[in-house]
């Protein structure tokens, strides 16, 4: 039997999530689905736009969004704007979560940043640094400076 790719994704997401110690329930599958599919960080606000129509109150994204950042397959970042903003956290590649963010100062536009557009800390600065958990760059996007 032959199961299409959406219901693939589904059955990876369920079992991703019970390997985490959670019920795998419609909400959390549907806000990993939603993460997973975003090219940048997303607000609760921008997500509950999203998954309202779907049937789910924004309370129940907020408490999912909360869940999953806690098991670790999402990610919680505030750029300075005192706005929480989530991404989806692979555990089969946990360093691609943590990249770089451009953000806007104009439009409040969030762009992630790939890894290899930035060098490396040497590992003799990074002794006397400690642990980097976030690197984030603001600035004019683009578009604002049209």
């Amino acid at each position: 039997m032959n199961i299409n790719p959406e219901q693939q994704e589904i059955s990876d997401i369920r079992e991703l999530i019970r390997k985490k110690g959670l019920r795998s329930t419609n909400a959390r599958i549907t806000v990993i689905q939603k993460l997973k599919n975003t090219s940048s960080p997303v607000s609760h606000a921008e997500l509950a736009d999203m998954l309202v129509p779907k049937g789910f109150d924004k309370a129940t994204v907020f408490r999912n969004l909360n869940d999953l950042t806690d098991i670790g397959l999402v990610l919680r970042t505030e750029l300075g704007d005192h706005v929480w903003r989530f991404e989806y956290n692979d555990p089969d590649n946990p360093h691609e979560g943590l990249h770089p963010h451009f953000y806007c100062i104009d439009c409040g536009s969030v762009t992630c940043l790939a890894e290899k557009d930035f060098l490396p800390i040497p590992s003799t600065e990074s002794t006397v640094i400690g642990n980097i958990t976030e690197i984030l760059i603001k600035g004019h996007c683009k578009k604002c400076l049209a």
